[in-house]
């Protein structure tokens, strides 16, 4: 059993990998990288980065999908026996159930092609700040502003106050937390939140969404806010 605290040190460069088969995208991605400070190895074969990842310790892994000898999905799906390293899915399947697909086998963002650069750096970045301990010792912990989230006791706080929530309306906060600015769909929170395919009539998460964000304005957080995408989901922003 692998341990739930992915601890680093956050005086030296975070070292990740690239498993991408697209030669120049490959690349561009490595390149914007580095530049932003990160130590990558790239590989354009799933096999080949397989065995890298036995054989070395990664802070954070980019997988694309459709990989040559060995799928992204299959790395993933071993790598979870084994080990919590982070790991954004890169596809160009941007479908909503291949992205549900590889949260339900463990990832812990989906990026779909084509996408900004600049918006891959910034999850990395946020993937590094959450298992940093310069910021809180713990990938189960998250603040913003002044809400801070902890996913082990399944507890938050806005201000020092504490925020009274269920299960779900904790793991639908963590989601959007998660996810600051990015549209999330329906059908996405179902299944990430109550573990459930969404039902044609299914108004559960109207329903939870609705109660946290009172709860979030009760205890006057203003900060961000979960808004109402019509026809998309909801985004907090």
């Amino acid at each position: 059993m692998y341990s739930a605290v992915n601890i680093v040190e956050s005086n030296q460069p975070k070292r990740l990998l690239l498993a991408e088969d697209d030669a120049e995208l490959n690349v561009a991605v490595s390149t914007v990288l580095e530049k932003s400070g990160y130590y990558i190895d790239t590989f354009t074969d799933g096999m080949k980065a397989w065995n890298a990842i036995q054989q070395n310790h990664y802070d954070a892994l980019l997988l694309d999908l459709m990989l040559p000898s060995l799928d992204g999905l299959r790395i993933l799906k071993s790598l979870r026996k084994k080990s919590n390293t982070p790991v954004v899915i890169v596809s160009a399947k941007g479908a909503e159930e291949e992205r549900i697909l590889g949260l339900r086998q463990g990832a812990d963002d989906y990026l779909s092609k084509p996408f900004n650069l600049t918006e891959l750096t910034l999850k990395v970045d946020a993937l590094m700040r959450r298992i940093s301990p310069i910021c809180v010792n713990s990938a189960f912990n998250l603040s913003l502003m002044n809400l801070n989230l902890n996913r082990q006791t399944k507890t938050a706080s806005v201000k020092k106050q504490v925020m009274e929530l269920t299960d779900i309306q904790f793991d639908l906060l963590w989601e959007f937390a998660n996810h600051i600015g990015e549209v999330l769909s329906k059908a996405y929170l179902s299944e990430a939140v109550l573990c459930r395919p969404l039902g044609a009539y299914d108004r559960s998460i109207d329903m939870h969404v609705s109660r946290v964000r009172k709860k979030l304005n009760d205890l006057a957080f203003t900060d961000k806010k979960i808004t109402t995408v019509h026809g998309k989901g909801f985004v907090f922003k």
